[in-house]
């Protein structure tokens, strides 16, 4: 654990595999006749990362399919938690990786705010001090009674951008969410995170938008096969990524 008090995520010598099964079987029936079929693949995702990310960085992870950077970003947040190695984070920490997750379908987009909000840990009182807010960012004024499974996909995630942006949060994880939804609404998530930035929030963006990286991030970490291939200046990685990825 880090003892600097300038450190918002430690990332210490983290491993993760997943198993992957070929030819699984699911009926009793196909378990009996084909007992000796299934074949299991232990796919290593990420491998001895160290990542140490201060306080008021903006943090641009990039690298192709299956470098293993939203594995990463969900391990941050603890959604799944590594095999060796371990990962703190110092702060209150909101996420945009599965937009609405805790959203129930049946119930309004009102409701559904208290909801998510209370997953990222405040309290009634507080989201009622958020609410008007949350629902003006969203422009969903007109359906916020509404059941949300009458949404169309990019309302569902403008009302769930809204309320994890509104928590007040010291360190915000992103993934490629930011591509989702109209111009318009694109535009004023991009002036939210700079906002955010202005304000010193911590924020690691997961993205294949290197123009994303060099508007917002302080810093990119390149990953390649699991492991970390480069960490530091903005400008010069996202060059060299171009180059050797075009």
């Amino acid at each position: 654990m880090s003892t600097n008090s300038d450190v918002a995520i430690e990332v210490d010598h983290v491993y993760k595999t997943f198993n992957v099964f070929y030819d699984k079987t699911n009926t009793i029936k196909e378990k009996l006749l084909f007992w000796n079929r299934s074949k299991k693949e232990v796919r290593e995702i990420l491998n001895d990362i160290n990542l140490e990310i201060k306080k008021g960085e903006v943090v641009g992870l990039i690298g192709v399919n299956g470098s293993g950077k939203s594995t990463l970003l969900k391990l941050m947040t603890k959604i799944i938690y590594p095999n060796k190695g371990k990962i703190e984070t110092y702060g209150k920490l909101t996420s945009l990786l599965e937009l609405g997750a805790g959203f129930h379908p049946d119930f309004s987009g009102r409701e559904n705010i208290y909801f998510n909000a209370s997953i990222f840990g405040l309290t009634r009182k507080e989201i009622d001090k958020r609410l008007d807010q949350i629902i003006e960012f969203s422009e969903l004024e007109g359906f916020i009674d509404n059941p949300v499974r009458t949404y169309s996909s990019g309302m569902y995630m403008r009302l769930a951008f809204s309320v994890a942006i509104n928590v007040d949060a010291e360190i915000l994880l992103v993934d490629e969410i930011l591509s989702v939804g109209d111009q318009h609404f694109q535009e004023k998530c991009f002036q939210k995170i700079e906002q955010l930035k202005e304000e010193g929030k911590t924020i690691v963006i997961v993205t294949h938008s290197m123009n994303s990286v060099t508007r917002f991030c302080t810093r990119a970490v390149w990953l390649h096969e699991g492991r970390i291939k480069m960490d530091g200046n903005v400008k010069e990685i996202t060059d060299t990524y171009i180059k050797e990825t075009a």
